[in-house]
């Protein structure tokens, strides 16, 4: 299990400038993605490898595999290549409709990135329902039977809804208890702004993720990262 307390603030940058501002902010973790390629879209790896070389060798650096829409091999080739970039752990979303699909794609992806000392977080989707995918209360189980490291919980959807739109108090609540119980770190994000922060202390997850709500206009697509904006996230998170 990684060794994430107290609560970690995760930023998402999409290049070496936005991940700079970002640690600058006082980001605990750099999370490289593609926004522009889904909700967890994956980046290309000169980016991943120039964010790595850019910011301190002490904060920790995740990148995501992208919204996986089930092949393991196809998967685990990407997960290998990945984990090969002197990252720290690196973020999968099962967007998959059963939990079958799941073990199935999480087991590939983990003995991928393992082979590599990689660890891995396996992430749902809070508006499952909408998009027919996996129920992320489910991904303990498979995280578990997996050898995987960690879950989340994200949203498909950047169209205005937010993690609590499509998730209870109580599910999350259920999610994160289930997680911690089985030895996982646990993370959430999914449009957080700054008016989720009363819920998300409640909640007491290992990790919080955002993007949109540090980007100037809080725009995840067309803003980018504000130094400000993530050490006006992280204060008040603290």
């Amino acid at each position: 299990m990684i060794n994430l307390t107290p609560m970690k603030l995760l930023i998402s940058p999409a290049d070496v400038e936005e991940a700079q501002a970002a640690v600058e902010g006082g980001a605990d973790i750099i999370d490289v993605k593609n926004p522009a390629e889904g909700s967890l879209g994956a980046s290309f790896p000169w980016v991943v490898k120039g964010i790595r070389r850019s910011i301190p060798a002490d904060v920790e650096v995740s990148a995501t595999l992208g919204d996986l829409d089930g092949r393991p091999g196809f998967a685990s080739l990407a997960a290998h290549g990945l984990a090969s970039m002197d990252v720290d752990y690196i973020k999968a979303g099962l967007l998959v409709s059963t939990k079958g699909e799941s073990q199935r794609l999480a087991a590939s992806i983990v003995r991928a990135a393992k082979d590599r000392g990689c660890r891995v977080i396996l992430a749902g989707y809070g508006d499952h329902r909408d998009i027919g995918s996996v129920d992320p209360l489910a991904l303990p189980e498979v995280a578990v039977a997996a050898g995987a490291d960690g879950v989340m919980v994200d949203t498909y959807s950047k169209k205005g809804s937010t993690l609590f739109d499509h998730m209870g108090m109580e599910e999350l609540e259920r999610f994160i208890e289930d997680a911690r119980r089985q030895g996982l770190a646990v993370a959430l994000a999914g449009s957080l702004r700054t008016d989720h922060i009363a819920k998300l202390k409640d909640l007491k997850p290992d990790i919080i993720g955002v993007r949109g709500a540090v980007c100037r206009g809080s725009d995840r697509l067309k803003g980018r990262i504000d130094r400000e904006k993530v050490r006006d996230f992280k204060r008040r998170l603290r």
